[in-house]
């Protein structure tokens, strides 16, 4: 399922990442690799702030789509 559907304060790992070559890179460099585990801190209006190897990130909803847990 895609990371978007987690609640507030679940944790998971990352299954895949999808999207296309250069989507795939920049998530990637936000640390949104395989086997990374991903907390959800808090969602508003669509945005989140995740928990990815010890940095909070904040993303929008159409690229948390692209994040399969």
């Amino acid at each position: 399922m895609p990371l978007s559907m987690l609640n507030n304060g679940e944790e998971n790992v990352i299954k895949k990442v999808g999207g296309k070559e250069e989507v795939k890179k920049f998530l990637e460099g936000l640390g949104f690799v395989k086997g990374s585990v991903v907390t959800v801190i808090s969602q508003t209006g669509g945005n989140m702030i995740v928990s990815v190897k010890d940095t909070r990130v904040a993303i929008g909803k159409d690229m948390a789509n692209k994040i399969m847990v």
